[in-house]
């Protein structure tokens, strides 16, 4: 199928079944769609909590409790869930890993190469730490660029998935010792089979016409 097909098919789970399992196989693929997301200047300020265990799953759950307790059934119901955490703060240790893995990787034809891209990366995140003082949004705007490769590729790969903003990330952030880390969780991702209960899946998908959110200059 061509990239629209995939769009027009996906749409947003509400209900899994749990008794199927996404292959091993495909999570590997998915793992590394993800892995390979767009972000500005290369910054990748994230990182990714996948469960798989029925373990793993519950104590994501444990986030979806009160006004977020709609979202418990899908995170235990699902083959997988999927975690998308953002850093707390743009570090130089960071920013110094990405450039030493695109030197290895061979992203540079010579020093000076290796000095502009370097010094690009830290025009942005510094204009982001320090003059609009705006990182923490500037860096979830990075992490929900992976969200949307990670829907897209799910769709491709034939998966059910679903975001789920409806969390809370304190529960979670501390079940899963992120901010020790220097994470915070920002949203998640439900990932396996449509089920029977699953409305949604058969509901025509809508969206505006091309007309009204289109200009063509």
């Amino acid at each position: 199928m061509s990239i629209l097909q995939y769009a027009r098919k996906r749409h947003s789970t509400k209900a899994f079944d749990p008794t199927r399992k996404i292959p091993g196989e495909k999570i590997a693929e998915l793992r590394e769609v993800l892995r390979l997301a767009p972000s500005s200047v290369n910054s990748q300020p994230w990182h990714f909590i996948l469960a798989s265990t029925e373990d793993g799953k519950a104590r994501i759950a444990k986030a979806a409790q009160g006004n977020y307790a709609y979202n418990a059934a899908k995170i235990l119901n699902a083959s997988h869930v999927l975690v998308l955490a953002t850093r707390t703060e743009i570090t130089d240790t960071h920013l110094n890993a990405i450039l030493t893995r695109e030197d290895e990787d061979g992203r540079f034809i010579n020093a000076d190469a290796k000095a502009a891209t370097n010094g690009s990366r830290l025009s942005y995140s510094n204009l982001h730490r320090y003059d609009l003082k705006d990182a923490q949004h500037w860096m979830e705007k990075q992490v929900y660029l992976a969200l949307g490769t990670a829907l897209l590729g799910a769709s491709a790969l034939g998966i059910d998935a679903v975001p789920m903003e409806g969390f809370d990330a304190k529960i979670l952030d501390s079940e899963l010792g992120l901010r020790e880390k220097g994470f915070s969780s920002t949203v998640l991702v439900g990932l396996g089979y449509s089920g029977v209960e699953d409305f949604n899946a058969k509901l025509p998908k809508s969206r505006l016409a091309d007309a009204a959110i289109f200009t063509d200059i």
